[in-house]
């Protein structure tokens, strides 16, 4: 993925909000506490005046936002087609202008899945036969490196930290975290940095993507488009989740936190280096079995 050049680059506000405001809250003895809640704030799309969408979102990065939204929901193919994205929080709007218009643009949006991300998402297109021409590049990952990620990634969540009540989502790749996006929706933040990765022309083949929230179809299906090959959750997984997660390829790692991770999908690429902890004795029906490091 080339980054765009300042010819290329839509020319774009930088109306970013702070995350979190104040607010006063009676603890369980009557006390009066001050403290902070996570903003919400309806952010209603237009692409070329046409209404498409209303994003409930922290605000923090709009237009990283906005970007990510239309590259992950294939209405536009290439971040030269668009001219300007214009944040205006008097109106709780954005304005997207492109070049010379989408084409089948009603089409796109006349056909819709609705997904289980936060508050209700929503996927135009031909979601499968998109997938169907998703390649990505095999890449493995060593327990060490999980176990260090992990650690890294705990200090990152200022927002949850501060205010609770959003997700957030992370592009890594070993020993570095390239992008650290927290919104009121995990599906929010994964498209900031989609917007952010296509904006910069950032490779994902190499990356790791970390997530908060759950591992529905809908993670999966956008972690893919952006080219990433390992998804890790502290999360759990849907079904339909795992069974896109092998049918494109990706590597699924949930319930990750400490040192406990489960692996569902991709198991062949994860190296097992660590020091095995013996299990205990005498555990029923229980089914343990070791998979040998690559």
């Amino acid at each position: 993925m080339q980054a765009a050049d300042e010819k290329q680059r839509p020319l774009m506000s930088d109306a970013g909000l702070s995350a979190a405001v104040e607010a006063v809250a009676i603890d369980e003895y009557g006390e009066v506490r001050d403290g902070h809640v996570a903003a919400e704030r309806a952010l209603t799309l237009y692409l070329d005046k046409k209404e498409l969408v209303t994003l409930m979102t922290l605000g923090t990065r709009p237009e990283m936002l906005v970007l990510g939204w239309l590259r992950n929901q294939r209405l536009v193919e290439r971040i030269d087609q668009i001219k300007a994205i214009q944040v205006d929080w008097e109106t709780d709007s954005v304005a997207v202008t492109t070049h010379r218009g989408v084409e089948g643009l009603e089409e796109k949006m006349a056909r819709k899945t609705v997904t289980t991300g936060c508050g209700q998402g929503t996927v135009f297109g031909d979601l499968m036969d998109d997938l169907e021409r998703i390649e990505l590049p095999r890449r493995g990952i060593r327990q060490s490196e999980i176990y260090a990620l992990l650690q890294t990634l705990n200090e990152h969540n200022q927002v949850y930290q501060r205010a609770g009540a959003v997700h957030g989502c992370a592009l890594c790749s070993e020993g570095e975290i390239h992008s650290f996006i927290e919104d009121v929706g995990r599906h929010n933040a994964v498209d900031a940095i989609a917007g952010q990765m296509w904006l910069e022309g950032m490779d994902g083949g190499d990356k790791i993507f970390y997530t908060t929230g759950r591992l529905t179809s809908e993670m999966v299906i956008k972690v893919a488009q952006m080219g990433v090959p390992i998804l890790l959750s502290r999360s759990g997984i849907t079904q339909m989740g795992l069974e896109l997660a092998k049918k494109v390829g990706v590597t699924l790692i949930a319930r990750a936190k400490g040192r406990h991770f489960l692996v569902y999908n991709g198991a062949e690429q994860v190296s097992f280096d660590a020091v095995p902890k013996p299990h205990p004795q005498g555990s029923g029906s229980r089914h343990v079995s070791r998979i040998k490091s690559r």
